[in-house]
C-alpha cells in the first residue's frame, strides 16, 4: 500500500497538532479568613455508599475549612445511617433527632458553619451539604464567624450525586462511609510521561542521522539568510519550511479553531478528529517502522508488487501499512478501554516524530516568532481566557464538556498508577512539538557545524526541555491542579538558552527565569 507523502499531509497534520496543555482544574474560590478552628486544608472525599445493604458508586466530596478532619483509610472510617435535615437548609433546629447519623442538607439560606452548627447540635456524625452546581465550592468561614466550635466532619458533594442520594434516601436504606485518601507526591506516571515526551524529541532529533533527510546549507547559521541563499528545491525531501508568517498564522487559526470546537463540539466533532488522529498516527508509525527496517536491510524494499490505484509497492512496505492500520483500527474501538492509552501514546509518539522530521525550522529568527506565538498562545487560552467566555476555554475543550466527555486524543496520557482517585497525566501535543522544532534545528545546526556534545546547543536544549516539564509540574502541584500553561514554562526554559551565549547572558537568562516562574506559579499571572 502506498502511503500518502508526508510532504502532502504536512498543512493537515500540523493545523489539528494544537497545543493543548492540560491538566485538572479546580474553581478558583476565596479560601476566607482564617483562625485555628478555621484552617483545616481542603481534602478530597470519597463517599462510599450502600442502598439496602449493595455498594453503589463512589461519589467526590470536598471538605470544609471548619470541622473535624476525617480518616485517610476506609478501613478505619465507619458507615452511619443517611438522613436528610429537616428543614433541607438545616439552617434552624426542629426537635428532630440525628443522633448517629449523616445528615444531608442543601446549599443556601444561611452559612456553611450555621448548618454544621445545627447539624452538631442534634447529634450528627457528619455533614454532606448538597451544592446548588456539580462545582465542589470551597466552604469557608465568613468574615463575622471565623472561631467556630464545630468538631463533625463537613463535606460538600455535587449536584447529581446529591440528586442520587435523595432518590435513595426517600425510601429506602442508606448508609454512608467517608474518608479522604492521601494523594501520592509524586505519581510515578508524571515520571514515565516526562520520559515519554523528552524521548520523543530526543528520537526526532537523532533519527535526522539516518533518517535520510539531508542536511543543506541554510543552517550554518542562526542569524536569518536572504531566502534567495537558502531555499531550495525541497519537492523530493518532503520537508516543510516553516516561515515568520506561517508561524503566525498558524497560530490565529489555532485559536480559531480550539474556540470552534469550544461552541461546536460534540460527539460527531471528536469522531473527526479520532479518524484524523488515526490516519496521521498510522502514517507516523508506518514512516518509524520503515525507517528502522531500511537502516538495517537496505534490500528489503527491493522486492516489488503491483496493486490496482497504488501501482507498484514494495511487499516490505504494503505489510507493515497493513498492521499499522490494523493497529489504529483496534485503538479507535478500544479508545475506551483502561489500555487504550498504551495505543494512542504510541500512535501520538510516532506521528510527532514524524512531523518533526517533516516540519523545520530555517533560521532562529522563525523560532522565535513561532515559539512567542505559542508562548502568548497557551496563556491567553487557559488564564485569561475566562475573562471573556467565562472560563478557561482551553481546559473546556481539553475536558470535552460539551462532548459527553469524549477528549480530544491529541496528546499522551499516561493513568494515575497510585492514586487513588484515579485520572490521567497527560500533556499536549503541542507542548512536545513547538519546544521539539527548536530541539531539532539546533541539533541540524550543532551537526552542521562541527560543535561537541558539550559546546553546541542541542544537550542544553535538551536539559532545559526537561526542567521546564518538571516545573510545569511543581506549578501544577503548587497550584492544587489548576490547569497550567505548559509553554509558560517550556518556552523560556528553551528560546532563552538558544538566543543568549555568553556564560554572563546565562547567568542572567538562569537568574531570570527562577524570579519569572516564581512569580508565575504564586501570582498565577
Amino acid at each position: 500500500m502506498s502511503i500518502p507523502s508526508r510532504r502532502r499531509c504536512a498543512p493537515a497534520l500540523l493545523f489539528f497538532l494544537i497545543s493543548l496543555s492540560l491538566a485538572s482544574a479546580d474553581p478558583a474560590q476565596d479560601d476566607g479568613p482564617k483562625s485555628p478552628s478555621c484552617d483545616n486544608p481542603f481534602e478530597l472525599v470519597k463517599v462510599k455508599s450502600w442502598v439496602d445493604g449493595i455498594e453503589g458508586e463512589d461519589i467526590a466530596g470536598l471538605t470544609a475549612r471548619f470541622g473535624g478532619l476525617l480518616p485517610t483509610r476506609a478501613d478505619k472510617s465507619q458507615r452511619f445511617p443517611a438522613v436528610f435535615s429537616d428543614p433541607l437548609n438545616c439552617c434552624s433546629n426542629s426537635s428532630t433527632k440525628l443522633s448517629g447519623s449523616v445528615v444531608l442538607s442543601i446549599r443556601g439560606d444561611c452559612s456553611f458553619t450555621a448548618k454544621a452548627e445545627v447539624a452538631q447540635s442534634r447529634g450528627a456524625i457528619a455533614l454532606l451539604v448538597i451544592n446548588d452546581q456539580e462545582e465542589l465550592y470551597k466552604m469557608v468561614c465568613s468574615e463575622n464567624d471565623t472561631s467556630p466550635n464545630i468538631s463533625i466532619p463537613v463535606v460538600m458533594i455535587p449536584k447529581s450525586a446529591g440528586d442520587v442520594l435523595n432518590k435513595s434516601v426517600m425510601d429506602k436504606h442508606v448508609e454512608i462511609l467517608l474518608y479522604a485518601p492521601e494523594v501520592p507526591l509524586i505519581d510515578l506516571g508524571v515520571v514515565f510521561l516526562w520520559l515519554m515526551a523528552v524521548g520523543t524529541i530526543l528520537i526526532a532529533s537523532l533519527c535526522q542521522e539516518f533518517g535520510g533527510s539531508e542536511l543543506s546549507d541554510r543552517y550554518n547559521q542562526l542569524s536569518p539568510k536572504d531566502s534567495a541563499e537558502t531555499t531550495k528545491d525541497d519537492s523530493d525531501k518532503e520537508v516543510l519550511d516553516i516561515t515568520a508568517k506561517s508561524a503566525v498564522v498558524f497560530v490565529i487559526s489555532a485559536s480559531t479553531f480550539l474556540v470552534l470546537l469550544y461552541f461546536f463540539m460534540s460527539s460527531w466533532f471528536v469522531w473527526i478528529l479520532i479518524v484524523l488522529f488515526c490516519i496521521g498516527g498510522v502514517q507516523g508509525m508506518h514512516n518509524c517502522i520503515m525507517m528502522l527496517i531500511l537502516r538495517k536491510c537496505r534490500n528489503c524494499s527491493k522486492k516489488m508488487l503491483n496493486l490496482p490505484f497504488f501501482g507498484e509497492v514494495s511487499v516490505v512496505s504494503f505489510v507493515i501499512a497493513l498492521l499499522c492500520v490494523s493497529f489504529g483500527i483496534v485503538w479507535a474501538v478500544q479508545r475506551r478501554a483502561s489500555y487504550s492509552w498504551i495505543g494512542q501514546d504510541i500512535l501520538g509518539i510516532c506521528l510527532m516524530i514524524t512531523v518533526l522530521q517533516m516540519a523545520r525550522l530555517p533560521n532562529i529568527m522563525v523560532a522565535t516568532v513561532l515559539l512567542s506565538c505559542a508562548f502568548v498562545y497557551d496563556i491567553f487560552w487557559v488564564f485569561l481566557s475566562p475573562l471573556i467566555f467565562h472560563e478557561s476555554v482551553m481546559i473546556a475543550v481539553a475536558r470535552g464538556d460539551n462532548s459527553g466527555g469524549e477528549s480530544i486524543p491529541m496528546l499522551l496520557r499516561v493513568p494515575k498508577f497510585f492514586d487513588p482517585w484515579g485520572g490521567d497525566n497527560m500533556v499536549g501535543f503541542g507542548d512536545i512539538l513547538f519546544p521539539g522544532l527548536l530541539i531539532s534545528f539546533a541539533f541540524r545546526y550543532d551537526k552542521e557545524n562541527k560543535k561537541t556534545l558539550a559546546g553546541g546547543y542541542f544537550l542544553w536544549l535538551m536539559i532545559g526541555y526537561g526542567i521546564g516539564l518538571c516545573f510545569t509540574y511543581l506549578a501544577l502541584y503548587l497550584m492544587d491542579g489548576h490547569g497550567q500553561p505548559a509553554l509558560l514554562y517550556l518556552v523560556p526554559c528553551t528560546l532563552g538558552n538558544q538566543v543568549l551565549e555568553s556564560a554572563l547572558a546565562d547567568y542572567f537568562v538562569c537568574l531570570f527565569l527562577y524570579i519569572y516562574i516564581y512569580i508565575c506559579m504564586y501570582v498565577h499571572i
